[in-house]
This record gives C-alpha cells, sequence and structure tokens, in this order.
C-alpha cells in the first residue's frame, strides 16, 4: 500500500493557489516545533465577506504542502464564516487520507485558516468568540 494517496501526491506535486497575496485582508502564520512546519494563509476578502482569493506559502513535508492546497481549495469562494469552520478532518478526508504520523499536517491547515481568519477580524474590528480560535493539541 502506498504511504500516500493519488490526491496527497496531486496536490503535493502540483499545489493549488500557492503564492503570497501583497494587499492580503487576512493573513495567518503557524508552526510546529516538533517537525518544523510553517504554513502562512493569504485571504482576501469581498463586501459581502467572501472569500474571493486565497493563498498559501508552505515550508514543510509532502503532507503539510497537500493539506495547505487542499485546505484552500476548501475555502476558495466560501463566505468567511464557513472557512472558521473548516476542519482538518475535512482536511484529510478531502486528500483521501493521511499517515497517522501526518495528521499534525491537516490541523497547521486549519490553524492556518482559522488565524488568517482572526486576522482578518481583528484588522476590520468584527467581534467574534475567542473559543472560536482556541489552537488544537495534537500529539
Amino acid at each position: 500500500m502506498a504511504l500516500y494517496s493519488e490526491k496527497v501526491m496531486d496536490h503535493f506535486t502540483n499545489p493549488r493557489n500557492v503564492g503570497k497575496i501583497d494587499d492580503a485582508d487576512g493573513v495567518g502564520e503557524v508552526g510546529n516545533a516538533k517537525c518544523g512546519d510553517i504554513m502562512k494563509i493569504y485571504l482576501k476578502v469581498d463586501e459581502n465577506q467572501i472569500i474571493t482569493d486565497v493563498k498559501f506559502n508552505t515550508f514543510g513535508c509532502a503532507s503539510a504542502i497537500a493539506s495547505s492546497s487542499m485546505a484552500t481549495c476548501l475555502i476558495k469562494g466560501k463566505p468567511i464564516s464557513e472557512a472558521i469552520e473548516l476542519s482538518n478532518k475535512a482536511v484529510v478526508e478531502a486528500l483521501d487520507g493521511l499517515p497517522p504520523v501526518k495528521i499534525h499536517c491537516s490541523v497547521l491547515a486549519e490553524e492556518a485558516i482559522k488565524a488568517a481568519v482572526k486576522d482578518y477580524y481583528d484588522r476590520n474590528g468584527i467581534d467574534y468568540d475567542p473559543e472560536t480560535f482556541k489552537e488544537k493539541v495534537v500529539d
């Protein structure tokens, strides 16, 4: 059995939405000290709070890059309120699975998106429940 699904390999070798948005409306950066992965997500949000563009830069393994790519695909064109609901489980399912030791990569993608949304809210003076943005604890 292959270590990675075809979807993981596709998003790793052909990542979607790679890059930087210079005039981003929200930016989130997270990292994992244990593995060294770092993810940065950039959001462009319109007046209706729809994510019109999303880009990422990830320093990490195949799973980290694939998780970033898939997560951006899942939130692009969606309301920001849906983006903060994206779970790492949804990212893993969309990738047709990740090895158990790589699940933390999908958690980083979830947290990077939440950090970008929080930044967007902070920049625009939008109230939010701090519990929404608590970090997940993953072994």
